[in-house]
Parts: C-alpha cells; sequence; structure tokens
C-alpha cells in the first residue's frame, strides 16, 4: 500500500506539473506575445476569460488572474496638474491658471513633464510589486467642460469658459500625457465629464441639464470633439443626466454623437459611482442587473463604481448578452495592450524612465515658469514692479503661508513647496526687513480683537496682502471642508472679515499695500480694487508660486496672464445656477458690463495694435487672411497674448454671439519692438450654429478685433489698449 505521506507528495509533484505546464502555456499565448497584431492579441485574452472575469476586467479596480499571467490592474489615476494623490511629484498650476497662460506649447510641456513622473513612478512602483490606486497609467485627465458659472467648485478644473481655448489647450495636453510614439501610448489620457456638466455640486447625482440643440454644438461640444480627433483615450460620461437621459446611459450624447458621429475608438468610463445614481439618484431603472445593462448597452466600457460586477446577472436575465460584453471588453482592452502592460519589461520606450525624472531641476523650472505666465495683473497704480531693496516690507493676510493656497484640488504633494511668504522672502535683497503676521483668518472674524497688524503697515515701504480662496472653501462635493455648500461657491463675495481687514490696511495709509489673490473661479473683487494700489491674481499656482509671485512683483519677469473666464460684478447679472442656457453667460452672451472681462491682464510692458489688414469681401466658404501690428511701446520686455475676436451682424430671432475668439497667439517684444501676427478665419471658424445645432455659413458683414483683451469700452477702462479693429463682407 502507498502511504498517506508518499500520496500528498505525489499530488504536490502533479499540482507542480499542472502549474508548470500551465505557466508555460500562458507565456507563449498569443495575447502575450508582442509581435502579434493587437486585435488578435484581444480576442484570444478574451477567449480564456470567464463571464465572471470579463465583469472584473470592466471595473476600475481589475483583479489579477494569476492563471493567465494578468496582473491587478487599477485604471484609477489623477494628473490634473501634476500626478495628484500619488506621492512626491511636480505641483504646476490648477488647470484655470494653465487656462490664463493661453499657451499651447507651454500647455503641451507641462503634459510632458507630467507623463514622465508618471511613466517613472509607475515602473518604480511595479519593480516593488506595488499595483493600487492612483498607481497606474491611465489618467482621467484633461476635464475640458465650460466654466459657465462662477458658482462652480470645480470650475478651477478647467481652462475657462471659452471653447476654442478649452479646446486647443485640452489637445496640447492630451498630446503631451499619451506621447508620439507610433505603437505605444505614453500615459491613457481621458476628456471629462461628457457632456453638459458643471454644476450644482449637490445636486449632481440626479440633476437634468437641459441644453438646446445651438447651445450644445456651440458651447458644450466642441472641445470634446477636438480630444477626440486628437485621438484622447478616453472618455468619461458625466453624473448629471443632459436632457432628460444619464450622461452614462445617453443615447444621443454616447452612440450617435461620440460613437457615430465622431467615431470615437478609445474606450468610455463613467464617473465614479454614477451608474448607481442610474437607480438611486436619476431612477430610471430599479436594480444594478438593470444598470449595468443599460450602461453596456450605451457603450459604456469601464465602470468606476460597484455596478459592473452584475454583470453576468444581467446575462443570465436576458437583459444583455456576453457577446455585447466582449465587444466592449475588447475596446477597453486595447488599451492595456496599446500601454505595453502585457508586453515584456523594456518593450516600451517609457519603461526606461526612473525615479530621477520626479520632481526634477528641469520640471521645478517649468512649474516656476507656468506660474510666472499664469499670474494676471488686474490692477496697477504704477507701485509695480517694486523695488525688492527697500528698508523694511509686510506680509500679511490668511493665504500667506497657507499650502492650500497653492494646490487647488486633484494635487499631487511635493517636499519642497513655496508658498507665497517664502518667495516674497526669498525675492528681498539682504539689506532689508521683512516681517510676517497672518493678521485675518480665512473665513470667520479673528476671536482677538487686538490688532497688531494694520499699525505695522503704516509704518513699512510697503505691504503685501495675500487674500482669497483656497480648496477648503471651493472644489468637489465632498473635499471642501469648510464649504456650506459642498464646494460650490453660492456667496460670490470674498469672507467679509477679509474685506474688514484689508480695510484696516489702508486706513491712513499712503504706502503702497499690494494685494494677492488666490482662489480658482471669479470672486468679487470690487473692493479690493478700489482699497489696494496694485492687485495680482495668482489663482492656485502650485509649488513654485510663491517663487513665481515674486518673480513677477519685483519685476523679474512681466506678467502676462489673460482672464479665462469673466468676472462678473455680482451674481444678479448672471442667470440661476441651475439654468444652462447660454443666453447671458459668458464673454460671448454677457450684455451687462463685467467687472473684469475676459482675456484682460495688464503688463509691464505696454502693447499697442494696429496695421490690421483683411479683404474687404470674400465668397462665402473661403478664408479670410487677416494680419496685424503689435508694438511694445512700453520700457519693459514682456509678452503678450494677442487675441482674435470675431463678430456677426445680429440676425432677428436668432442667438448670435457678441463676440467669439477664434484665435490667439503668444508673442514676446523688447521695449520699441515690433511683429506682425498673421491669423488664417477658416469658413469652419467664421461660421454659425443655427438654433437646430446645424453649422451655418457665414454671410454679410462680420467684424474681426485683434487685441489684448475682449473688445470693449470695459478693458479700456481697466488699462487695455484698443483693439485693431475691421469688417469683411462675406457674400
Amino acid at each position: 500500500m502507498i502511504s498517506n505521506s508518499k500520496r500528498f507528495l505525489a499530488s504536490l509533484l502533479l499540482a507542480g506539473l499542472s502549474l508548470s505546464a500551465q505557466a508555460q502555456q500562458s507565456a507563449t499565448a498569443l495575447y502575450l506575445d508582442p509581435k502579434q497584431p493587437l486585435n488578435a492579441r484581444v480576442n484570444d485574452l478574451i477567449s480564456k476569460l470567464t463571464l465572471e472575469e470579463k465583469a472584473d476586467q470592466m471595473m476600475y479596480n481589475s483583479k489579477a488572474i494569476e492563471r493567465l499571467n494578468i496582473p491587478a490592474y487599477n485604471w484609477w489615476n489623477e494628473a490634473l496638474h501634476g500626478v495628484g494623490r500619488a506621492g512626491a511629484a511636480t505641483v504646476f498650476p490648477q488647470a484655470i491658471g494653465l487656462g490664463a497662460t493661453f499657451d499651447e506649447d507651454l500647455a503641451q510641456r507641462v503634459s510632458t513633464a507630467i507623463s514622465d513622473e508618471a511613466r517613472a513612478m509607475y515602473n518604480v512602483a511595479v519593480a516593488k510589486g506595488y499595483r493600487q490606486q492612483y498607481s497606474g497609467l491611465t489618467f482621467w485627465t484633461p476635464n475640458i467642460n465650460i466654466f459657465r458659472d462662477p458658482r462652480w467648485g470645480r470650475g478651477q478644473e478647467t481652462y475657462g469658459e471659452d471653447p476654442t481655448l478649452t479646446g486647443r489647450l485640452g489637445v496640447a495636453f492630451v498630446q503631451g500625457l499619451q506621447g508620439n510614439d507610433p505603437r505605444y501610448l505614453k500615459t491613457a489620457a481621458c476628456a471629462k465629464h461628457f457632456a453638459v456638466h458643471s454644476g450644482p455640486e449637490k445636486l449632481r447625482h440626479e440633476f437634468n441639464a437641459q441644453a438646446s440643440p445651438q447651445d450644445l454644438w456651440e458651447t458644450y461640444l466642441p472641445a470634446f470633439h477636438q480630444l477626440v480627433n486628437a485621438k484622447v483615450e478616453a472618455v468619461m460620461c458625466a453624473y448629471n443626466a443632459t436632457n432628460g437621459e444619464p450622461c452614462c446611459g445617453n443615447s444621443y450624447l454616447l452612440q450617435d454623437v461620440l460613437r457615430g458621429q465622431w467615431k470615437f475608438k478609445g474606450h468610455l468610463v463613467s464617473d465614479c459611482w454614477a451608474l448607481v445614481d442610474f437607480y438611486q439618484g436619476h431612477k430610471v431603472v430599479k436594480t444594478p442587473a438593470e444598470a449595468a445593462a443599460l450602461a453596456l448597452e450605451r457603450g459604456v466600457n469601464l465602470n468606476c463604481g460597484s455596478v459592473y460586477p452584475s454583470l453576468p446577472e444581467a446575462v443570465q436575465k436576458g437583459l444583455t448578452t456576453e457577446a455585447k460584453m466582449d465587444s466592449s471588453l475588447a475596446i477597453l482592452l486595447r488599451t492595456r495592450f496599446k500601454l505595453g502592460l502585457f508586453d515584456p519589461q523594456g518593450s516600451s520606450p517609457y519603461d526606461k524612465l526612473g525615479a530621477e525624472t520626479i520632481n526634477s531641476d528641469k520640471h521645478r523650472a517649468l512649474a516656476r515658469e507656468a506660474a510666472q505666465k499664469s499670474i494676471v495683473l488686474l490692477k496697477n497704480n504704477g507701485v509695480l514692479p517694486l523695488r525688492n531693496d527697500l528698508a523694511k516690507y509686510f506680509v500679511t493676510g490668511p493665504n500667506a503661508a497657507n499650502l492650500d493656497a497653492l494646490l487647488g484640488n486633484y494635487y499631487g504633494v511635493n517636499p519642497s513647496m513655496s508658498t507665497i511668504l517664502e518667495g516674497l522672502v526669498a525675492g528681498v535683497s539682504p539689506a532689508s526687513q521683512m516681517q510676517y503676521r497672518p493678521g485675518a483668518l480665512l473665513d470667520r472674524p479673528n476671536q482677538n480683537g487686538v490688532d497688531w497688524v494694520s499699525g505695522t503697515a503704516r509704518t513699512v515701504d510697503a505691504t503685501f496682502v495675500v487674500l482669497g480662496i483656497n480648496g477648503l472653501l471651493e472644489g468637489e462635493e465632498g473635499e471642501s471642508i469648510a464649504s456650506p455648500s459642498f464646494g460650490d461657491r453660492l456667496d460670490y463675495n470674498l469672507p467679509k472679515n477679509q474685506i474688514d481687514f484689508l480695510r484696516g490696511l489702508r486706513k491712513n495709509n499712503d504706502k503702497p499695500l499690494i494685494a494677492i489673490v488666490t482662489g480658482g473661479s471669479p470672486m468679487n473683487l470690487a473692493e479690493v480694487h478700489e482699497l489696494a494700489d496694485a492687485v495680482v491674481l495668482a489663482w492656485y499656482p502650485g509649488q513654485e508660486g510663491g517663487n513665481a509671485i515674486a518673480d513677477v512683483v519685483f519685476g523679474k519677469v512681466a506678467p502676462s496672464g489673460k482672464l479665462p473666464i469673466t468676472f462678473p460684478k455680482s451674481l444678479d447679472q448672471l442667470p440661476a445656477y441651475e439654468n444652462y442656457a447660454m443666453q447671458g453667460r459668458t464673454y460671448r452672451y454677457m450684455t451687462q458690463e463685467p467687472l473684469y472681462p475676459f482675456g484682460f491682464g495688464l503688463s509691464y510692458a505696454k502693447f499697442e495694435y494696429g496695421g490690421l489688414k483683411l479683404p474687404k469681401k470674400v465668397a462665402k466658404n473661403k478664408p479670410v487672411e487677416v494680419e496685424a501690428t503689435v508694438r511694445n511701446t512700453g520700457k519693459m520686455a514682456g509678452e503678450e497674448v494677442v487675441q482674435l475676436y470675431v463678430t456677426h451682424a445680429p440676425r432677428a430671432g436668432q442667438q448670435v454671439p457678441l463676440f467669439a475668439l477664434k484665435n490667439f497667439r503668444r508673442v514676446r517684444l523688447e521695449p520699441g519692438a515690433s511683429t506682425t501676427v498673421k491669423f488664417t478665419l477658416t469658413p469652419e471658424q467664421l461660421a454659425l450654429i443655427d438654433a437646430q445645432g446645424k453649422t451655418v455659413a457665414a454671410s454679410g458683414p462680420v467684424t474681426v478685433s485683434v487685441g489684448g483683451a475682449l473688445p470693449g469700452k470695459r478693458s479700456q477702462a481697466l488699462g487695455a489698449s484698443a483693439p485693431a479693429v475691421a469688417t469683411v463682407a462675406i457674400r
């Protein structure tokens, strides 16, 4: 007889032989062979999966399948302005600040640096066996929603209110993230949130955003279309419903437009737990299985949430089919194969990026440049640029030494971040004195009424007061822990205690008072503008923010940022927050005078426009060639964002934009220098969108304006130069 111990050893040997044979088979499987065609590899892998495994591979936190040598993969990662939530990384200015640069080349250089660091972080993490959330190569970035209303707490994640600016910066950002290798993706970018999504945060899981066909195709969809044309790898559908259907189950948006008209070939991911909203918020179905079947039918390939584990149940109940799962999973798996995640180490050129890339000196310098170019000078009565060798300076205000004022949301962390206080201290001469007191709390009155601050301000040569808001007061639903309105800013004003504090600093004080304002959205700065000698809008400037601000205020560089969003005088000038109609919103449709117009921003240089040349008339559907001369008549070199706007003649009964930005370009000019800037207005740029959402060729008179801000009296009253203006007749 064979003893029990021998039987046990024999069974172990057989098991080992079986595992060895299985591993050998997997190692030579078609799906693991990089020489095989992509679709063949994808289909081979799917053929080896069980129904439950297929459903799991369509989840954001896909489990490992050891018998097939498939490691675990978590799809959820963020890179809005630097690799987020994943450890030490370079922190660039928040997206709204990048929008203020109007600089596509800079946007692509920033996103290239981010993807370098992302690949390096992934490589070193996998080498340690770490496969966590926020460690993958699929980034749910950029956010290209239109910042249609200042109340939206997440507007800071966007590039502003204009479709042209948003689309061009978004495309540049995607190109930097995804790289240019003909075979491998560097990382996978994602255009979000599709579509018509910009608050309210509190209602987003049940809200129905209603948009007319014209507003859809003129405002809400163009940037997404541009990113699809640029081959963005993923699109994320939004929480809310649009025109009656949840965005992640919206047949018109997902099937007719995204897959049908635009021929999108990448994968579609739900916003996180948006499919749960099908039955808990929107109530269009009753069960998770029904929600899974509806999302699959509409084209959602990847579920961030908890619903797709119910797909096998949906198949068993006849709500969907395994064949539909296979087709959807094939689209999704192509992304993993293009990232090289099933190929041997060293196959992708990006496998070589190592830890030395992360937070490198080169990237820190780029973060500083981006912050410099994002800063918008809103007022200057001549006090800036300020000498850095005055006898005594004073820094005060609730955001002066506050790290949150650098970050915004969806941020990474860094071992060396320059607060505004630190940047200013580093920027002054060793011979100078600089004192600091916070002076005021962020959003509530001081409990101690003793004032040791305003008296100090009267004794120094210049005071910097750092005001504004930060991520505690604005942001996403659960992030802004000091916000009573789930991250939205339903009160447009700065906290009252900050204005009271500024009044105290100004009282009986004729010394220079420079207000530095942080935040990611428009706010009521009317009294700040009145009381301060200069107003510097810093946004959330990232890890080098303090140094960049010092560079600007002390004149190392001239400010060159422009507002990517209108600052109204009050919310009374706007339609209701829940109203998604564009009439009365943004510079294109707002008839009332704003506090600060779109495209506005001052410089230490002085730019003048002239020599505008364009034909007096052109045939319909023909391009219009435009050129203008820009001259720096100031005493300091600077960069200018040259902006081209068109205005069509009003049409009876039709909604026609007052102005529409169609092109822009950054130029740098030394004192006394000039340059000729040339633009081509294509027939597509000149066309209008009608009430049915159809493109209509331009006809009649079209006014073309080229300048450094939105054309209009308000821009010039604030110090912008007059634009060059001419009209072309299109027949």
